[in-house]
């Protein structure tokens, strides 16, 4: 399952990301997604669990959960829309 993460510190960092989540179980891949021009952290980000009763209690359980003085924002991943 993909999951957002949101309201992310500017200074967290991949490794940190994955490392929250995994306390729930096996992580694929956690990014955070940087602004192309200046490389800085846009303040979200995204989780890969394959399992998907690990993702959903990873999300219930981190949603609203402070990190680094700052709620999460945690929820499946929906598919991007293109705005055309």
């Amino acid at each position: 399952m993909n999951i957002y993460v949101g309201n992310l510190d500017f200074k967290v960092t991949e490794q940190q990301l994955e490392k929250i989540f995994s306390e729930f179980g096996q992580v694929e891949s956690a990014r955070i997604i940087t602004d192309k021009f200046s490389g800085r952290s846009k303040g979200f980000g995204f989780v890969v669990m394959e399992d998907d009763s690990e993702a959903n209690n990873a999300i219930k359980s981190l949603n609203g959960k402070d990190f680094n003085s700052r709620p999460l924002t945690v929820n499946e991943a929906r598919p991007r829309k293109d705005n055309y």
